[in-house]
């Protein structure tokens, strides 16, 4: 009987639809949408107060504090933005590579008014929609041609399924690499119609084991980039000159997936040099496959450039227009690919290199910012303090490189635990993701945008 009675004093829902909360939210969102989200936080209070777990009553504007939670939660939950403290540059899972400020003003002209995106304006006929975009690729790489599809895994399957459908591929042992989900190479050889033909060891392969697997049944030579791992110790790989040169002499394509695509020299930043997209065309790769967004910079692509008449058998392929970017991709590529004919320029204006060569002075600098300022919003002294660590590249780049960097570590209150600090801060406007070590939160600075460092402070003094 008590919990009925319980339950017959809820408010209802028109009646916390008239809360301030609720009015606010119904100011950003539909009416609808915030009602789903009330009801759904009404039915948990029901819950709990028929199990036992809860025997208050909340007020009208409880309610709809909590259907501010859970409308994000369950009832809409898009994409918040998120202050990225793992210092991990190019997350995967938070989006992986920021934009460039020239790559975001081309994207809002090209997004509010139309665009030249396949026709040509000198003829006035229907052209390809990356016509464009390959004349840079073509001046930056020193490739015949260049096409982009939306992502590298199917600039690889696009690349396999039209030159080697039926035939064989020769690929190392050492490289038959998972990239990340269900990217492995021998998966996407398989559904391009390929078949996989393995050579070598995972530690050593040789010239002479390409060379004794091919037959009139081989279609093209594989080297895949082990860009997210690497093996020490006894190996030996082939180079891609010598490759390209056994292709040469048996009349086979030579194919290289890079991965990473970089068209910077990151050894400037102080660490391992990573493979530049011209260097393997200037080596003769036949063609050359990479992503736009990780540490090129740009938005997510995956980018090939080669031989001219291959390019062309790509085009061709049904497969090609299943895969193809929409405007705003070849809008933000190409005023990414524009900062890259001054080099110093791109490290200036492409936020993954910016992130790449920030000094751990600075970072250490700005971490001191914000523990000033978390001092200030009330979290104290000997909770927070300055720490040195390191960063990472991320996005299957540089695997075993490392960045000096600072983080801000803050411990939680007595009772609190890590593990809830942190989903507290996930789970804030906006949502900021770090590091758990040592029973203690640590946010790595070197990931975290200059006008976010107030932001940050103040998410973390909420939190704590």
């Amino acid at each position: 009987m008590e919990k009925q009675a319980l339950l017959r004093q809820l408010p209802a829902v028109h009646e916390v639809l008239q809360t301030e909360t609720a009015q606010k939210l119904m100011r950003e969102l539909p009416r609808a949408i915030v009602t789903e989200a009330i009801r759904k936080t009404l039915d948990k209070f029901r819950q709990r107060i028929l199990s036992g777990d809860g025997l208050e009553v909340p007020t009208a504007e409880q309610v709809a504090q909590q259907a501010q939670s859970v409308l994000w939660r369950e009832v809409l939950p898009l994409m918040p933005r998120v202050i990225n403290a793992t210092g991990i540059i190019v997350h995967t899972g938070l989006g992986r590579s920021l934009l460039s400020q020239r790559a975001v003003q081309r994207l809002v002209e090209v997004a509010t008014h139309p665009c030249a995106l396949e026709v040509d304006e000198v003829t006035g006929e229907r052209s390809f929609r990356d016509l464009r975009v390959e004349k840079l690729l073509c001046l930056l790489t020193g490739a015949e041609a260049a096409t982009v599809v939306n992502n590298n895994a199917a600039a690889v399957l696009l690349i396999l399924n039209t030159l080697a459908e039926g035939r064989e591929v020769i690929v190392s042992r050492g490289e038959l690499v998972e990239i990340g989900g269900s990217f492995r190479i021998p998966e996407i050889l398989r559904k391009s119609g390929a078949v996989l033909v393995e050579v070598g060891t995972t530690n050593k392969t040789r010239l002479s084991d390409y060379e004794r697997a091919i037959n009139e049944r081989t279609a093209l030579l594989l080297k895949v980039h082990q860009s997210n791992f690497r093996i020490i110790g006894f190996t030996e790989q082939v180079s891609l000159e010598d490759l390209v040169a056994l292709g040469r002499k048996y009349n086979l394509p030579v194919v290289e997936d890079l991965g990473s695509g970089a068209l910077a020299d990151v050894s400037k930043a102080g660490i391992e040099r990573e493979p530049m997209v011209q260097e393997s065309v200037k080596a003769g790769a036949d063609l050359v496959s990479f992503s736009g967004d990780k540490l090129l910079g740009g938005p997510q692509a995956g980018i090939v450039v080669g031989r001219k008449d291959l390019i062309a058998q790509l085009r061709r392929n049904p497969l090609y227009r299943a895969f193809r970017c929409d405007k705003l991709t070849f809008a933000a590529l190409e005023a990414t690919l524009l900062s890259y004919f001054d080099e110093e320029q791109a490290w200036r204006e492409i936020p993954t290199l910016r992130q790449i060569a920030l000094s751990d002075q600075e970072i250490k600098r700005r971490a001191k910012q914000v523990v000033q300022r978390l001092q200030k919003l009330g979290v104290p002294k000997e909770a927070v303090s300055v720490q040195p660590s390191t960063s990472q590249v991320g996005g299957g780049a540089l695997p075993d490189q490392f960045l000096p960097t600072w983080c801000v570590v803050v411990k939680p209150k007595e009772g609190d635990s890590a593990d809830d600090f942190a989903q507290r801060l996930r789970l804030g406007n906006p949502s900021v993701f770090c590091r758990i070590q040592k029973d203690a939160l640590w946010f790595d600075i070197r990931t975290v945008l200059p006008d976010e460092l107030k932001e940050l402070a103040e998410c973390i003094a909420k939190a704590w």
